[in-house]
């Protein structure tokens, strides 16, 4: 599997960038210059772009190019959170729903479907309403309204599992269902969950770019991308700059990360092979 990726380049190429992403998002002290994100010089406030400041500045006289540096460590790290919790919880969910059946599955899957059926963006609004605007609460709104598809995913491959011959003879020689879980049906699961989370981390940045930009994320002073577009929203004809920069941060972004998840998932999906 790992020699399938490496000989793959389109797949290292866009791991290289997502890579660098992550990097320029660690060392965003060394590569502003140590400069603070929300150091305000009111006498700078909306200059163009210009060799000083290459994003030009906000109306606060901010650097935009700075606060979209340190921008992407709230955005990806709020991301990558998301995405871990719903591949956990919805995994875990999924796999107990699959494995007992019964009421167990029952209540889960009724409790997804009802889930579902409300939109997921205006479900979060309501979540991240009732708990306040904050990154963390929009981590958890998101969450909560994400799981849904996991748990689903993983009940259904579990179910493949369930009536194969080695699960049957494990029951029959009397293993435990903790032993025959982890032993047999995560392993199993696992790839197919990792490719989907992969696939997703692009998604889920937008959401919560989306809850900021709407007022129920991240709150000022905090450099985040859906903040900064709203923050650059009453000045889009007068200096663009404030949302050009944070706006083609998401872009390329979300692109890297959709274009990587999707070649991952033709490399290790293990329905293509």
């Amino acid at each position: 599997m790992k020699m399938v990726v490496k000989k793959n380049k389109y797949v290292c190429l866009l791991s290289m960038l997502a890579f660098l992403i992550i990097l320029a998002a660690v060392f965003a002290p060394l590569l502003t210059g140590g400069v603070d994100p929300a150091a305000s010089v009111l006498k700078d406030a909306l200059k163009a772009p210009s060799a000083e400041h290459i994003f030009g500045t906000d109306k606060l006289g901010r650097d935009v190019f700075v606060r979209v540096i340190y921008g992407a460590r709230i955005s990806l790290s709020a991301a990558f959170l998301v995405v871990f919790l719903i591949f956990v919880l919805g995994t875990v969910l999924g796999v107990v729903a699959g494995y007992f059946g019964g009421w167990t599955d029952a209540v889960l899957m009724r409790t997804a479907d009802m889930m579902v059926s409300f939109p997921g963006m205006v479900f979060a609004m309501a979540i991240a309403g009732i708990l306040g605007p904050s990154i963390r609460n929009a981590v958890i709104a998101v969450a909560l309204v994400s799981w849904t598809k996991y748990a689903r995913l993983a009940r259904s491959l579990v179910l493949k599992i369930r009536n194969r011959d080695y699960v049957a003879a494990a029951v029959v020689t009397g293993s435990k269902s903790s032993y025959i879980l982890t032993t047999y049906m995560i392993p199993n699961v696992i790839p197919t969950m990792i490719v989907t989370a992969a696939t997703d981390i692009g998604g889920m940045m937008l959401e919560l770019a989306g809850l900021s930009f709407l007022g129920f994320g991240a709150k000022a002073p905090n450099p985040e991308w859906g903040l900064m577009l709203n923050e650059g929203r009453p000045f889009m004809q007068s200096a663009p700059w404030m949302m050009i920069g944070p706006g083609a941060a998401i872009f390329v972004v979300v692109v890297v990360f959709n274009l990587l998840g999707d070649a991952l998932r033709d490399v290790l999906d293990v329905r293509e092979e």
